[in-house]
């Protein structure tokens, strides 16, 4: 997405907002409970959201900053947290050049702030874990594919989940502790010695679209436009079905 640069100062926190009508429909006032490095310009910030009316991984959340002036910048981001009743939900934010809502986030946010937020939003790309789960995602485009990992992991389900995970080098990986078996990185730039380096390819999908899950893949792409269109060719081109392939984009 393109941000509008405004110095994030200028973004105070938020007063207490009226809740009204449906909770999936309401700005709800968030408290940043805690902030992690992912890499050196990915973070995330786990935020308390009490009445949070729950949500399916792959949804995303409505995020609102208001300044003293009453200017408000909104985004719409991807949650990275699986579902829980902790009323907690976290989204991993990219420092975005100029950008009022990461900027803010990642310069002056403090636990303790509140901002506000409203969903989950959209179900297009939710995936309840119900069906063989093909994830494919680059940069960012990982969070809401961990939100079925971590889902996957949680409620410790048996339908089969593959991750293919593509970053620039390690040290850009997005949650490259918590990765396990179900994944595969892939780094474009750099790698580990023995590791190719190289964009994703008809190799990296061949030993699972050769011999797919009696049900076959439900098969989730997310990243840049650049990004998702290389990767459906490829899956396409795998003999997937076009019907069973959902696409996120950003940018």
């Amino acid at each position: 997405m393109t941000e509008t640069f405004v110095p994030p100062t200028r973004f105070a926190v938020p007063g207490r907002i009226a809740v009204a009508g449906q909770a999936a429909a309401a700005w709800q006032t968030a408290t940043v409970a805690e902030i992690r490095r992912e890499t050196p310009r990915a973070a995330t910030f786990r935020l308390a959201v009490p009445a949070w009316a729950g949500h399916l991984p792959g949804q995303h959340l409505q995020l609102r900053l208001t300044a003293a002036d009453g200017y408000t910048a909104q985004r719409h981001y991807s949650i990275a947290s699986a579902p829980d009743a902790s009323g907690h939900i976290e989204v991993t934010l990219d420092h975005v050049e100029g950008g009022e809502v990461s900027g803010w986030f990642h310069t002056a946010a403090r636990p303790g702030d509140r901002v506000e937020v409203r969903g989950p939003v959209s179900g297009f790309f939710a995936w309840p874990g119900d069906r063989p789960a093909l994830l494919i995602g680059a940069g960012s485009g990982v969070v809401p594919l961990m939100s079925m990992v971590r889902h996957h992991r949680r409620r410790r389900l048996t339908v089969p989940l593959r991750l293919l995970v593509s970053a620039r080098s390690p040290r850009e990986l997005i949650y490259a502790q918590e990765f396990g078996a179900e994944t595969t990185p892939v780094f474009t730039r750099s790698a580990p010695p023995g590791t190719p380096v190289g964009r994703l390819a008809a190799a990296h999908l061949a030993p699972l679209t050769a011999e797919p899950p009696a049900d076959g893949w439900e098969a989730y792409v997310c990243g840049s436009n650049a990004f998702a269109e290389h990767a459906s060719r490829l899956l396409v081109a795998a003999g997937q079905p076009v019907d069973r392939i959902r696409i996120e984009r950003f940018g």
